[in-house]
């Protein structure tokens, strides 16, 4: 039986229900129920309580946020996690926050979006041959999952990317943390992940092999989207622009030509 946003769960909900799940939908519909990690429910509700003053009038989604974008897309986008008063407040991955408006306004440049701006879940936003998805489903404390955090939520990541499995070419990876979450994900459904491990990087790319198919799955590193790294000029949007372009490319997903 699946869980609800009232019923008690064990740190083993994610473990033991997402590999029952037989498509994209109905694991969308179960991680929003999920609350195995104690300390993630308790600050996503107490962020929904508190909220900020520029949300005052909003009725906080404060629930595991799920991927979003067509259940059989060719290219993913791996994120860290939500944002507390982002994808927190408006249940949708990447919308309501800066990162996501550096990050939506690039994929929309692409024509891998159909608007340059997301801002809640009703807003009309669709994805083109993309899916963005992301090792922790629940807005972390300081933006910083435990590694038990990480590990309690990492078989929603694997099914999920099962799931896609056969339509998937191309993951772009963005932050070091997404990156060192996803390697062990794809080792153990089956994808045999160079040795020793490829490092993450701005631009970094490696290619796994599928052990059964002999298929490839390419991983791009990218710098994640973070106030900060915009900021400091540490990711322009030309760079996002163009790493996602790359996972475009090899995943074969028509794009715009980026500007400039």
């Amino acid at each position: 039986m699946r869980g609800s946003p009232t019923t008690p769960q064990g740190h083993d909900f994610p473990l033991v229900m997402a590999p029952r799940l037989g498509s994209v939908r109905e694991l969308d519909e179960s991680v929003a129920t999920c609350r195995a990690c104690p300390r993630l429910v308790a600050w996503r509700e107490e962020a929904a309580r508190v909220k900020r003053k520029a949300f005052r009038d909003w009725d906080y989604w404060a629930r595991p946020v799920p991927g979003f974008g067509p259940t059989d897309a060719p290219l993913a986008i791996i994120g860290l996690a939500p944002a507390a008063h982002g994808g927190n407040r408006t249940g949708r991955i990447f919308t309501g926050d800066p990162s996501g408006d550096v990050l939506y306004a690039a994929l929309y440049e692409l024509g891998l979006a159909s608007q340059p701006e997301s801002t809640h879940r009703g807003d009309g936003m669709k994805l083109y041959g993309v899916r963005i998805t992301m090792p922790v489903h629940c807005a972390p404390p300081a933006n910083r999952p435990t590694t038990t955090e990480r590990d309690t939520c990492r078989p929603w990541l694997a099914r999920e990317l099962e799931l896609l499995r056969p339509t998937l070419g191309a993951i772009v990876v963005l932050g070091g943390f997404a990156w060192q979450a996803l390697l062990p994900v794809l080792s153990t459904t089956g994808w045999q992940v160079p040795r020793p491990r490829p490092p993450f990087g701005h631009g970094a790319h490696a290619q796994l092999t599928d052990a059964r198919s002999e298929r490839v799955l390419h991983l791009l590193g990218g710098y994640h989207p973070s106030q900060r790294n915009v900021s400091t000029r540490t990711l322009t949007p030309a760079m996002l622009r163009d790493v996602l372009h790359r996972g475009a490319d090899i995943a074969d997903v028509a794009v715009r030509r980026p500007p400039g």
